[in-house]
């Protein structure tokens, strides 16, 4: 179960590194791509508000990365749980409030990294 774990945890802290990479570097270039339904003359008045959004994906990508790194299981559970747990509002809240697809996106991996931690702390 620990393999499982660590790698959903990897895959949504790759993820979250890719969505800060694309918020923070390419939301101009590549953004019209992605984002069809979103006025193209927005994304170069959107780009620092993109960025400051990007900042905050790295940040969680970190804090997922961080938890590979940890040597206490019992703190690197705790660790694994918050982090997973702002993914999974995350994704609820941009489900809620931008696009529908972002639940399967951050939500659905959060709630399996956090099933999978829980299932290793039982074990």
């Amino acid at each position: 179960m620990r393999i499982a774990a660590l790698t959903v945890t990897l895959l949504i802290a790759a993820l979250h590194f890719y969505i800060a990479w694309f918020e923070i570097f390419a939301w101009e270039t590549r953004g019209p791509e992605v984002f069809a339904s979103f006025p193209d003359d927005l994304f170069a008045q959107t780009t620092t508000l993109a960025a400051n959004q990007g900042l905050y994906n790295a940040f969680l990508a970190a804090g997922l990365l961080w938890v590979v790194v940890i040597q206490n299981r019992s703190w690197q559970q705790n660790v694994a749980t918050f982090f997973l747990g702002c993914v999974f509002v995350a994704g609820v809240f941009g489900a809620a409030t931008a696009s529908f697809s972002i639940l399967y996106v951050q939500t659905v991996p959060a709630t399996i990294g956090l099933a999978l931690w829980w299932l290793r702390g039982r074990a």
